[in-house]
């Protein structure tokens, strides 16, 4: 491995060249900005060091040169008082930083990340070059349908600023992967999304994870630890299921918004972030804040740009498309080739409701495919009834619970008891004495 080390003080470069030479690793010298563009240019290194702060130019601007012509990993040396330049590197193609003094242990941890991510990205381009047929990604975003096509518009062009998106939806239409499918397509992508879900997350853990913590700031701090934000720097930070987040809380996580910094606990340090910001909830926002249980400040922050998905019963021309990505990608999972669906079959599927969305119409795909019999899924195989899915909302108690419950699943199998019993999670013999128990 090949490594250009490129900082003005030339002792520096010395000790480090020495570091790393003794673990094996070929190292290049320079001494300024203008230097690290042109040894880069002319030779083939598999990562850069730069100091952030050189004669001639710095390394920001070296780093951003640097990505003109070249994917080369690009790690900053700055020290501490440069922290903010050293993430606006992040945001310019560098992909970490280590301050100054530094642990010899710490840089070379840091080498090595970085090179084993560009190894990733190399099997992984060597992987998707060798199948061709592989169903593009992501699934959640597929269509054709008139709303999908103007969802794929807007999308398109938001996901190259840095406006703050709100994307709404029920359960299962995909949030997550739109909000991953707009960082990829942004100018942060080189840096991994950052996922927190706001759900489950604890009051007490809250600070600890978005923020982070010094050692000993609580009980079982043994370590310093940076939270969500930092790790985000530089990226997307993704705020899944925001809705669910308790009013007392909410203010900290608008303060940290609006200031565009955070604090660990412990720590009276602040410490600079550099986000963009895509939140996502399956609830009803403005009703929350005319209930004073969503912050109307909070909510216009989050919400320079929305973004609602339709449920899949209100785009159902787009569901032949999903049923055919999905039984691709579960007959290749499950080594079933030339399985198809029967004309029945889809037929069903187009039929229902689909309450669980995208979701639900996945994991029926893949329970077809795994329990299909010969080379075609017929209707028998789907575990879904036609029309709208069973509400036992007003059960007047649990044994009718269960009554129904069987009942449905006997429905949704055209009466066979076998597949019904699977579906319950029961054996045949207790699907059996449930029978005789209910006069079924």
């Amino acid at each position: 491995m090949k490594i250009l080390v490129v900082d003005d003080e030339k002792v520096l470069v010395k000790g480090i060249k020495f570091n790393l030479e003794s673990e094996g690793y070929q190292v290049e010298a320079g001494y300024d900005g203008e230097e690290a563009v042109e040894l880069a240019r002319s030779g083939s290194f598999d990562l850069i060091i730069l100091d952030l702060m050189m004669p001639k130019i710095d390394g920001l601007q070296a780093c951003m040169r640097i990505r003109e012509f070249s994917n080369v990993p690009v790690i900053m040396l700055t020290a501490y008082g440069d922290v903010e330049l050293a993430v606006k590197a992040l945001k310019s193609g560098a992909v970490d930083f280590i301050l100054k003094p530094w642990d010899n242990e710490v840089l070379l941890e840091k080498i090595h990340a970085a090179l084993q991510a560009v190894e990733r990205e190399k099997v992984k381009q060597k992987t998707d070059r060798n199948r061709p047929d592989r169903p593009a990604e992501p699934a959640m975003i597929i269509g054709h349908s008139a709303v999908m096509m103007k969802l794929i518009k807007v999308v398109t062009k938001v996901a190259k600023t840095d406006a703050n998106i709100l994307i709404t939806g029920e359960n299962g239409t995909g949030k997550e992967m739109l909000a991953r499918e707009i960082h990829r397509l942004s100018l942060r992508s080189r840096r991994e999304m950052i996922n927190v879900d706001m759900g489950a997350v604890s009051e007490s853990l809250f600070e600890s994870e978005l923020f982070g913590h010094e050692k000993g700031a609580f009980t079982d701090a043994r370590e310093s630890r940076p939270g969500k934000f930092e790790a985000a720097s530089g990226s997307t930070l993704f705020l899944d299921e925001i809705g669910n987040l308790p009013v007392g809380l909410q203010a900290k996580l608008l303060a940290a918004l609006q200031n565009r910094e955070v604090t660990r606990l412990g720590s009276n340090r602040k410490i600079p972030i550099d986000i963009r910001l895509i939140a996502a909830t399956n609830r009803d926002l403005p009703e929350l804040v005319k209930q004073s249980l969503f912050r109307e400040d909070l909510y216009y922050r989050i919400n320079t740009i929305q973004i609602e998905i339709p449920p899949l019963r209100n785009r159902r021309e787009d569901i032949p498309l999903f049923i055919d990505y999905f039984l691709k990608k579960y007959t290749a999972l499950y080594n079933q080739p030339g399985l198809t669906i029967h004309p029945q079959a889809a037929a069903k599927l187009e039929r229902y409701d689909w309450p669980g969305n995208i979701r639900e119409l996945q994991h029926t795909i893949e329970k077809a495919v795994i329990l299909a019999e010969k080379n075609v899924i017929r209707a028998a195989d789907l575990f879904i009834r036609p029309g709208k899915s069973v509400s036992f909302s007003d059960a007047p108690n649990l044994g009718e619970v269960e009554r129904k419950t069987i009942e449905a699943a006997i429905t949704q199998n055209d009466g066979n008891l076998t597949a019904a019993a699977e579906q319950l999670g029961v054996s045949r013999q207790t699907l059996y004495n449930k029978l005789k128990r209910f006069n079924l």
